[in-house]
């Protein structure tokens, strides 16, 4: 199986590549390369366009942190993401957020959205225990309490990355099978950086990443 690795940044995969440079093996018929895509959507988009026509991978596994809109939810904890949309990719009016399916510019249902939605219906997200929840991207972290508001509103997400519906569209068009494993490190809007846990969101997702690896 030829897999590939993308994450925004180096720090959020460290401890895993840590573990592959002292040589703690990921299964023999796994064949993993590893892209840092960059943050953001633009960044992502371009770097895994570029990487699956050098070589089309059987499978891409997107892994991060990411804020979460449940209080429910402890940071640390890891999900997978299941449905994916663009949250500011819209407009509001009168008070409330319109979409781009809500304003009629783009059908609801036109490939690859579903009912306005970039779902990952693969069955690779049935071999892990983990959590399958909804996700938003942002090209703006989500810091305003009216926000807050309008998605949760309109898309009733768990998670919001800056990078999570670029893989989702990306491998729907070019129907590479593909997971998003994600790591609270926040709660959304919070702005205070003492009462994130960034060190045990990473933490928690090499090893919920390792453990991925042994069930494929």
């Amino acid at each position: 199986m030829n897999c590939l690795l993308i994450a925004a940044t180096p720090i959020e995969i460290a401890p895993f590549l840590e573990k592959l440079r002292k040589n703690d093996r990921i299964p023999d018929h796994i064949n993993l390369d590893v892209l840092i895509g960059g943050i953001g959507l633009t960044a992502t988009t371009y770097s895994l366009m570029k990487q699956i026509h050098i070589k089309k991978p059987d499978l891409i596994i997107q892994a991060g942190v990411g804020g979460s809109f449940e209080t429910s939810i402890p940071p640390g904890k890891v999900v997978i993401v299941k449905q994916e949309a663009i949250a500011d990719q819209s407009v509001i009016e009168l008070n409330k957020l319109k979409t781009l399916f809500d304003l009629k510019l783009v059908p609801q249902d036109q490939f690859p959205y579903k009912n306005g939605w970039l779902i990952n219906k693969n069955e690779v997200l049935k071999k892990s225990k983990l959590k399958k929840v909804k996700g938003i991207s942002v090209n703006e972290i989500t810091t305003s309490k009216q926000k807050v508001k309008f998605y949760q509103e309109t898309f009733d997400p768990v998670i919001e990355s800056m990078e999570g519906a670029a893989l989702h569209y990306v491998c729907l068009m070019e129907n590479i099978p593909f997971i998003q494993i994600r790591s609270v490190s926040n709660y959304i809007a919070e702005r205070n950086k003492k009462n994130w846990k960034m060190d045990a969101a990473v933490n928690n997702l090499n090893k919920e990443l390792s453990k991925f690896f042994e069930i494929l």
